[in-house]
């Protein structure tokens, strides 16, 4: 495991984007693993800029992103398929035939999941990027005394949703389940980039990544697999120094 401490969000942008380029470079049909939320932002914001620049392209890249609420209907602006549109996909020359969100609108919930599990299996990630919860969740996997291998419905824990109420005109407008790539899929990315930002992360990232491997701290499972890059900022980091 590699980790790495940035002093400024725009150096960690420019390393995490420069990570992606040089894969969609190498290899131009590039499957990648996305994430929402505010930690990739920026880190989107720089991949346009080298698109749009004529450094990379998106022609022939397929996504898969790891989650969806439940129950938002299709063009509310806080669908995560509206959040991909409006910070990446919109802007770079992508193939949005390409890009796969998760179905949380779907009639038959659990044949959606098995859907976007086939699909997956036809396909091999080549660089996931992940985010950590408040309580060490990776995408909506939520710390349980056992997790889901696939995709499947989850109800969100209380303090997740508190933590995306800032999206949303108030609490209960916060839907109370997400559909989610399960932790199985996500270790099975060739690659795995784990960005964390922020004081309020510093002690579950590192309880995350020294600890012990846990199912009650879902992101402690990346300590199994073999190739993992983790990007923090100054604030993220302060529990790796002493």
């Amino acid at each position: 495991m590699n980790i790495m401490t940035f002093n400024t969000n725009e150096e960690l942008d420019q390393i995490a984007a420069g990570i992606f380029a040089s894969l969609i470079q190498t290899k131009p049909s590039a499957v990648l693993g996305l994430a929402t939320g505010s930690t990739p932002i920026g880190i989107y914001q720089e991949l346009i800029r080298l698109n749009q620049k004529g450094y990379v392209s998106f022609k022939n890249v397929r996504t898969y992103n790891l989650d969806e609420y439940v129950g938002l209907p299709e063009g509310h602006k806080e669908t995560y398929r509206a959040f991909m549109d409006n910070q990446l996909f919109n802007h770079v020359d992508i193939d949005k035939a390409n890009t796969h969100v998760p179905n949380g609108m779907a009639d038959d919930l659990e044949a959606a999941c098995k859907e976007y599990d086939e699909a997956l299996a036809k396909e091999s990630i080549d660089l996931q990027i992940l985010g950590i919860g408040h309580n060490g969740h990776i995408a909506f996997n939520e710390p349980n005394s056992q997790l889901h291998a696939g995709t499947h419905i989850v109800t969100l824990k209380e303090d997740t949703r508190q933590a995306n109420a800032r999206f949303f005109n108030s609490i209960d407008e916060v839907p109370t389940h997400a559909v989610t790539m399960g932790i199985g899929s996500i270790l099975k990315a060739k690659m795995i980039m784990l960005v964390v930002r922020g004081k309020e992360k510093a002690e579950i990232v590192h309880r995350a990544l020294t600890g012990p491997v846990t199912t009650e701290v879902p992101a402690s499972l990346l300590q199994t697999h073999p190739n993992v890059v983790v990007l923090l900022d100054k604030e993220a980091s302060t529990k790796f120094h002493g």
